[in-house]
């Protein structure tokens, strides 16, 4: 019997490594990787000091749970109450 891995926890999110190998951002197909720990708590900064837009260049007013980042580090793909939201309009820029 094959053995299942356990599944990835950041914060409050819980992606299966299966499910998170499978993943692809919408627009480019690159895969995706969890974002480290520091990367969420420094976006949720952003956040609170209303400093961040999405793609869609609205402002992002709710903190995130986690965040799947693109291959390039140039977007990140937020996680709120353990889903990823993979709209290309709510990606959240990465790269200055």
């Amino acid at each position: 019997m094959k053995r299942r891995s356990a599944p990835l926890v950041t914060n409050a999110a819980m992606i299966h490594p299966d499910l998170l190998e499978n993943l692809r951002c919408p627009e480019t197909r690159q895969k995706l990787r969890l974002a480290e720990p520091e990367l969420i708590a420094s976006l949720n900064s952003k956040i609170d000091r209303k400093e961040t837009t999405n793609r869609a260049g609205q402002p992002v007013v709710e903190k995130i749970d986690g965040g799947l980042v693109r291959e390039d580090g140039e977007f990140l793909y937020p996680i709120r109450h353990k889903l990823p939201i993979m709209l290309i309009d709510e990606a959240i820029g990465l790269k200055a």
